[in-house]
This record gives structure tokens, sequence and C-alpha cells, in this order.
């Protein structure tokens, strides 16, 4: 008789619900259905012009393909160098440049590098489960706090603090700023707070600035594109990707900027794990940091902006409340409030919705497994005039429920 196998515990993590929603999507649209899906995120316009020919030149030369360094290559990693000394104004050395398969890859090099099993690692909730889901697969403690609307879903050192009395001495603070699910940022002011509260406790801060360039300040703003944590404290990591600026998400390609004393070991993880970031991609990606590769870039913020716009006037037609402010990303989350009248939680409002309407949302219990049942997420990157018809189906969705 066969023994019974196992699965590891370790693999025992939430799936995350938009997958599932997206494959309905799918299945609908096969079956000739109308479906606008704000699910994903993901830029509509896909990569800059001159990536794309870079990457359609390499493909169809005679060059082999071949492995590279497991870091990347050392053209990419002084340009992604030169991209802070452009944007934030900070000299950094390539050799503190870790290219990775995405930011994903980056998270996962980061998390082996800088923490054992069994250390305490805090990130706010709602946030974006990959987080918590990887740092639980690698036997890490995730101390979820608890960072409302007073503080505008981000955390603070007195939220900190409590944690720590709580729970006891953290390892680590992951940090979103734009972040996922709700848009918010932190301030120079507040991310100064925050470093020096790691600094004092001895927390590996990892700041995920992903999203950054995708912003919507005000005319006269210091720091337009965002905050690098790296300007404040260099003891951190800092992880970023050409997924969403420049719209690679399916290229695979991200970064993390490492400090001295782990960039050894992100190098030893690096070739043991993935051997080296897509080579292709790699090549490709040097064109993202010329000229026309930026300027398509910030058009395509520009036009997150005007989607941005609209979905903030609809809200009170809408109905829904305690709106995150979305300073920056392309993420509008808020609590159905009357809305969710009728329904068990905010999953059977999406569910509803995506098979009656057409439209297709994230329910909050992704990115909140407490307060999350009543809450939602609109991604706008799916475009202005794909949110204005998603929006016009959901208003008359919520109309013919209440009639």
């Amino acid at each position: 008789m066969r023994k019974p196998l196992a699965v590891a515990r370790r693999a025992n993590v939430q799936p995350f619900a938009v997958m599932d929603i997206l494959q309905r999507v799918a299945d609908l649209r096969a079956q000739g259905r109308s479906v606008i899906s704000l699910c994903a995120g993901e830029p509509s316009g896909g990569a800059p012009l001159a990536v794309s020919a870079r990457a359609a030149a390499l493909h169809s030369s005679s060059m082999a393909l071949t492995y590279t360094p497991p870091l990347g290559i050392t053209a990419l990693r002084q340009a992604i160098a030169g991209h802070y000394k452009r944007w934030y104004g900070l000299e950094i050395a390539s050799g503190n440049v870790a290219v990775t398969t995405g930011s994903s890859g980056a998270f996962m090099l980061v998390f082996l590098a800088a923490f054992n099993p069994g250390d305490k690692v805090a990130l706010a909730r709602p946030g974006y489960p990959a987080y918590k889901n990887i740092l639980k697969a690698l036997g890490v403690e995730v101390i979820e706090l608890d960072a409302g609307a007073d503080t505008r879903f981000q955390p603070t050192p007195a939220i900190l603090d409590a944690a720590v009395a709580q729970h006891g001495p953290l390892a680590g603070l992951v940090l979103a700023s734009p972040a996922n699910p709700t848009g918010t940022m932190v301030s120079r002011a507040e991310l100064s707070a925050l470093t020096r509260w790691c600094a004092d406790n001895g927390v590996r801060l990892v700041s995920d600035e992903i999203y950054h360039g995708i912003t919507y300040p005000l005319p006269d703003a210091v720091d337009p594109q965002g905050v690098c944590a790296w300007e404040l404290d260099r003891a951190g990591v800092v992880i970023s990707s050409f997924s969403k600026y420049w719209g690679m998400t399916g290229w695979r390609l991200g970064w993390a900027i490492v400090p001295d004393d782990l960039i050894q070991a992100v190098d030893a993880l690096a070739g043991n794990i993935a051997l080296c970031p897509p080579a292709p991609a790699q090549m490709a990606a040097l064109d993202a940091f010329n000229e026309q590769s930026y300027a398509e870039a910030d058009a395509a913020v520009a036009e997150f902006s005007r989607t941005r716009d609209y979905v903030l006037s609809q809200v009170a037609e809408l109905g829904w409340v305690d709106a995150a402010p979305a300073d920056g990303a392309f993420y509008f989350y808020a609590n159905l409030g009357p809305a969710l009248a009728g329904f068990a939680d905010s999953g059977h409002y999406c569910a509803a919705l995506l098979e009656e309407a057409g439209v297709a949302l994230v329910p909050g219990s992704d990115f909140d497994g407490v307060g999350g049942r009543s809450t939602v997420r609109l991604s706008f990157a799916a475009g202005y005039d794909a949110v204005r018809e998603a929006l016009a189906r959901t208003g008359e969705f919520q109309r013919t429920r209440r009639s």
C-alpha cells in the first residue's frame, strides 16, 4: 500500500484571489461576454517603444542569449544607479544594485538574506498579500499592523511601539509608498521618523518603491516622484521594478538597492535560486532610461491622473465611504458602505457585479483579513474609457439591486 505523501507546511499560504477572478474574466470573455476588468495592477499601454524595438532586434539577431551574472549585466546595474541620480539626486554604486526576476524575485532574495525563521517582521494591514505569504513560507512570523484611515493606512512609530510591546522585538519592517491597495504615500517627514525608529530599534527596513513615478503631486511638491528610503538611511533595502512606471509587467524584471552587509548574501542566493534574471529583458531594459521612454512613461502617468480624477468624482454617486486618497499608484480602495446591503461581504458583492454587470473588482479580503470584508480595490490602470464604462455599469448594478 502506497504511503501518503505530504505537502510542506510552508506552502499553506492564502492564494491571491485576484488570480481566480482573472480566470473567471477569461472564461466569461470566452463565452462572448463583455467584461471590463479593473483587477490587475497592470498598465494597459505596455513597454516603451524603444524597449520593444530593442527586444525585437535582439530576438531577430543571431546573438546567443546566455546566462548573465546573477545580479544582472553591468550596463543595466549602472543605468539603474543613474536613474537614482536623475530622480533623487542620489549617488549609488552599481555594485549595490541587484537586478532580479521582477520585484517578486527581489522580495524573495532580500527576505532570505535579511531574516531568519522565527524572526518577526511587521507590515501594514491592508497591504499587498504577497509580502505576508512569502515571509510566512520562509518561516518568518508576520506582525500585521492595523493601519487605518486615521494614519492614511500607513504605519507610524507609535503603531510600531505598540506592536513591540505586544509581540516583542521586530527584525524587519516592510513599507510600501505608494502602497497597494490604498495608493497612500508617506511624506519625507514620516519616512524620516520611520527610518529613525528602525535605526534605534535594530530593525531592517524593506521599502517597496515600485510605484514611484506614478504619483499625483501638487504643482509645488518637493518630492514629486516619492521619497527614496536611501535618501535617509542606507541600512535598509529599496525594491523597485520595471513593471509599473514603465509598464513592463510580463518582462519580469525588477531590482533591489542592497546595503553592503547584505549584497554578498543576495548575490549568492540569486546564483543558486534563479542563476540570473532574463537576459533579453535586461538588454532591452537599457532603453527604458532614454529620454523618449521617460516621456512615454510620464504620458501614461498623466492618463492615470485623468482617470483617477474621474474615479474620485464618482465616489459620492457610488455611495462608497472611507476611501483612501490614492496619492500614487493606480488603485482606489474604499468601503462599499450602503452598497454592501444585501451581500454577505465584498467578495459576494464582487462576484455578483462580475456575473451580472461584467465588471471585475477585487474584494478587500485579499489585502485585509480583518476589515477587508466590506472593502474593494479598483485598478484604474485599465484606462479612462474602460473605467468610465465600468463605473457606469457599477452604478446601474447598485441601483438595480436597491430597487
